[in-house]
């Protein structure tokens, strides 16, 4: 690495955290107010910014919510595939991922938005997300076949008991 790449680096390390951090303070402001109870002036004044200056991260609070989502859906991957990681029955691995996913909500990488606002997103957007979330009920749907194969989970419907867990 030379002199040249590292300041590049470095400011795109503080860019990722200040938009990390408005994505955190979005996600509060929508899980709140609603998509259409919350404007950016909201997530600005959250954050001690003014609102032109969210305009240098998203272009409008449609592509907001959108990134807030891809959030919610990294960090939900981020929590179950670490359940997965560390082993055990299928009983603890969910247990272990609904832990990591409170964790994640009330702690330094949270608050992660809410998916209530789907419909909203434009279609592409949309879409993207819907199948995002399909692949994590899905993931979360193969944890209770493995604790039910496995004996630690009693045998139920497991789209229904995922979509009562995960509240869809």
């Amino acid at each position: 690495m030379n002199a040249t790449t590292q300041p590049a680096a470095s400011e795109e390390s503080r860019f990722q955290l200040q938009r990390d951090r408005m994505l955190r303070a979005a996600a509060h402001c929508f899980n709140q107010k609603g998509y259409s109870g919350t404007s950016l002036k909201d997530v600005a004044a959250r954050l001690g910014l003014t609102d032109p200056a969210l305009y240098y991260y998203v272009r409008n609070k449609e592509e907001l919510v959108y990134l807030c989502y891809l959030r919610a859906a990294e960090v939900g991957r981020d929590a179950m595939e670490a359940a997965i990681a560390e082993g055990g029955t299928g009983f603890e691995k969910v247990t272990r991922y609904l832990r990591n996913h409170v964790d994640i909500m009330v702690g330094e990488r949270g608050p992660i938005a809410i998916m209530s606002e789907v419909p909203s997103l434009r279609a592409d957007h949309r879409e993207e997300v819907l199948e995002l979330s399909r692949k994590h009920s899905a993931m979360f749907e193969a944890l209770l076949e493995e604790g039910i194969a496995d004996g630690s989970i009693d045998s139920c419907d497991v789209r229904m008991t995922g979509n009562a867990i995960m509240g869809a």
